[in-house]
């Protein structure tokens, strides 16, 4: 195609610089995936999303974290499911939880995981105040039937409750929606995204079987600080990440010093800088 080039052929100059452009992010693609070595990494992935303290505020907050991630997913190529959602009183979401399929899904979502602070003038404050929200998010591989976790009927407490909607004839009418408890660990599990009880007890067994998978893996390598630092509080001094819209706009990674000023892009599912950045630093520790 380079010899090609010497016939002046300015469409085909064209072409061929789309083609390179292409070639190049592919096979920064690959390189990028070979420093994905945790045995997980190229999994799909669980996402679950919870606001902080801070009502309606952080709700909103958790909506806008939640819109971000699937727009992110859409445009990386990722099939998803919203498995799980429950919409706040006064708009926002008070909890939401995404299955991802697709390669390396994991690889790339666990570099989201923690506190996510927003610092904006409040759409819900009458008189424009400036409010910090917090919401946090988790992230877990999908374990699907490849791997056996022994989960005893003992141990589970499941309930069934009416799937929330926004209303009008798509709501169901009928107790479909499974919520399992763990009870030897208290990992909570919910499904409401289909309309068989059937069919989301078999969602909810799977989140809980990846969930616990990543309990008894942090376990096994003895990552107590890990599991201590999913406990932290969703506030002020946890967050991995600043999202700035007032009085200037700015989103950093407290993790990298990864910034940008572009924040609605971000916002857009423009994250991908932020998750690689993350990774690249945390690469020689991955795998060991």
């Amino acid at each position: 195609m380079i010899e090609l080039l010497d016939e002046g052929d300015e469409a085909f100059t064209e072409e061929f610089e789309t083609l390179v452009t292409g070639l190049v992010d592919r096979v920064g693609q690959y390189e990028f995936r070979t420093m994905l070595r945790d045995p997980d990494d190229f999994r799909g992935a669980i996402l679950t999303i919870h606001p902080g303290a801070g009502g309606t505020e952080s709700q909103d907050w958790a909506m806008m974290l939640l819109r971000m991630y699937t727009k992110w997913m859409e445009q990386s190529g990722y099939k998803y499911q919203v498995v799980d959602i429950q919409e706040g009183e006064e708009g926002g979401i008070t909890r939401a939880t995404i299955e991802v399929e697709g390669d390396y899904a994991f690889g790339y979502l666990k570099a989201e995981k923690g506190v996510h602070r927003l610092v904006r003038i409040s759409p819900f404050d009458a008189n424009s105040r400036r409010h910090t929200s917090f919401a946090s998010v988790f992230v877990y591989p999908d374990i699907a039937d490849e791997i056996t976790v022994d989960i005893q009927d003992k141990d589970l407490k499941v309930d069934t409750y009416r799937a929330s909607g926004a209303g009008g004839q798509h709501v169901n009418k009928t107790d479909s929606a499974v919520r399992i408890t763990h009870l030897p660990t208290g990992i909570v599990v919910q499904s409401q995204a289909e309309r068989s009880q059937h069919r989301n007890r078999e969602t909810a067994m799977r989140l809980l079987k990846a969930r616990l998978y990543q309990f008894l893996k942090a376990e096994r390598e003895k990552s107590r600080e890990e599991l201590e630092a999913e406990k932290k509080e969703i506030a002020f001094g946890s967050q991995i990440r600043s999202y700035v819209l007032h009085p200037y706009t700015l989103v950093k990674d407290h993790r990298t010093g990864w910034e940008t000023s572009d924040v609605q892009s971000v916002l857009e599912g423009e994250i991908r800088p932020f998750m690689e950045e993350y990774l690249r630093q945390t690469a020689g520790s991955v795998g060991r």
